[in-house]
């Protein structure tokens, strides 16, 4: 996979305007200076859809969720208490830990997690998945390209879970055991006010990325008057400001 072709396809498909995704991968080292959070990991991507890089260890993330589901700790003993009888996302604490078994949150192997906007990469092989930033119209463009070789139930589907989860860990997790389902993410309340009310998440672990590297051409995303259509208005859209 070569990176310059998927951009090059990535913005004929969404527009020059679309922002690229952002990759994220674990490593012995960083690769900028350490970013620290002083809370949720959201906080960070402002300087990822400018183009900087952002590296996060334990010792930099500020949320016990957010350092467990970035695989640096194992999972705080209060947290299906917290999230069920204080945050009053689950009816039961014991719903939340069902869910948390079930996610299978992998630890970090390496001491960094890197994340960085793609064209800021030499290539995809260290990398473990990549995350879009979509409005509804881009979103729309994701999971039709998502759909498009894939009749799975959960080809495009969303979890429950904490932004981190349904960005991060939910991805590696996929991304370990070849699936090839994506996932649409920052449907959390609590990362949500930290990110544009505009956006919400799009993943695509590495297993699926290389199958939809090779059919994105193929898709309604090029040559249909629709999607066509659509592109126009991406392009239009005031809003995509917001990410500069």
């Amino acid at each position: 996979m070569d990176i310059n072709t998927f951009i090059t396809n990535f913005k004929e498909a969404f527009s020059e305007k679309t922002p690229l995704p952002i990759a994220f991968w674990y490593a012995d080292t960083p690769i900028g200076a350490e970013e620290n959070t002083g809370g949720c990991i959201f906080l960070s991507f402002g300087k990822l859809a400018k183009g900087e890089p952002v590296s996060l260890s334990k010792e930099t993330v500020g949320c016990n969720g957010g350092k467990f589901y970035t695989g640096f700790s194992d999972m705080p003993e209060r947290v299906p208490t917290f999230v069920s009888r204080q945050e009053h996302y689950k009816q039961t604490p014991e719903m939340v830990a069902e869910h948390i078994h079930e996610t299978g949150v992998r630890r970090a192997p390496k001491a960094f997690l890197n994340l960085t906007r793609v064209d800021n990469l030499k290539s995809f092989d260290d990398v473990l998945g990549l995350l879009f930033l979509a409005t509804p119209d881009i979103l729309s463009g994701l999971a039709a390209w998502a759909f498009f070789d894939n009749n799975a139930p959960d080809a495009v589907t969303s979890r429950f879970g904490s932004g981190c989860s349904s960005t991060i860990s939910e991805t590696v997790a996929e991304n370990e055991r070849g699936g090839r389902r994506t996932f649409v993410g920052l449907l959390d309340p609590s990362a949500r006010r930290h990110v544009s009310e505009s956006f919400l998440s799009f993943a695509v672990p590495m297993s699926r990325f290389k199958e939809m590297y090779r059919t994105m051409r193929d898709s309604c995303l090029f040559n249909t008057r629709d999607w066509n259509r659509i592109k126009e208005r991406i392009q239009a859209s005031e809003i995509l400001n917001e990410m500069k």
